[in-house]
């Protein structure tokens, strides 16, 4: 096996996850709310939807690339609304009792919501059609088995990444008291709520410029 594009994707998977934005946002308040296992399966969700794309761009399908980016507004309204609602339920919510084992959270509703959020964000294609041409290996050669390769390399890089934070931030849930808690949800709540505002703001800001 041709490891360059394995290694090429993961770090290009960890530049991706590792940038502090609302998504991680909503990974770290569930592992400090829940426990790392339900920050991690988020993050599954995650990188699943960006598996995607790298998929999407790396195999060269420019129809459904096209399509995408064609209805970008449509995306980006659709990510807003639903990182608004998500970050109006953590500041609503009343916190959590902390104990060593959550039931209340539901692993498949961390999986889905997060996968659905960041396939909402079809930014992520425009991230690999330019990262990608920088990694010529990836895209050549008369077979797919090459991006295959490195699209694999990228869910592996940020699942590694999306182990290490919430398993670490996972950690720090005996040091926390539920008012503790319940000041660390308002404030993730809002940051994450400010980005789906600013999200839907930029509809408009683009509009206006074009």
């Amino acid at each position: 096996m041709d490891t360059v594009p394995f290694i090429n994707g993961i770090i290009i998977g960890v530049a991706l996850a590792a940038p502090v934005g609302p998504i991680a946002f909503v990974c770290i308040q569930r592992s400090l709310a829940y426990g790392r296992l339900h920050g991690i399966t988020s993050g599954f969700g995650i990188a699943t939807a960006d598996a995607f794309y790298a998929a999407v761009t790396a195999f060269g399908l420019a129809l459904i690339s096209d399509f995408l980016l064609a209805r970008q507004w449509f995306f980006r309204l659709f990510g807003g609304l639903a990182l608004i609602a998500v970050g109006i339920r953590i500041v609503l919510a009343a916190p959590p009792e902390i104990t060593p084992t959550p039931e209340n959270e539901s692993y498949i509703s961390d999986y889905s919501t997060m996968l659905a959020i960041t396939l909402a964000n079809p930014l992520t294609i425009v991230f690999f059609t330019i990262i990608i041409p920088g990694f010529g290996v990836v895209i050549s050669g008369n077979t797919g088995i090459t991006p295959a390769i490195f699209v694999i390399g990228v869910f592996l890089g940020e699942m590694g990444w999306w182990i290490f934070l919430c398993g670490t931030l996972g950690s720090m849930r005996d040091y926390l008291t539920r008012e503790r808690l319940h000041l660390i949800n308002r404030l993730a709540g809002l940051v994450i709520t400010a980005f789906g505002a600013v999200l839907i703001a930029s509809l408009f800001l683009t509009s206006d410029i074009t």
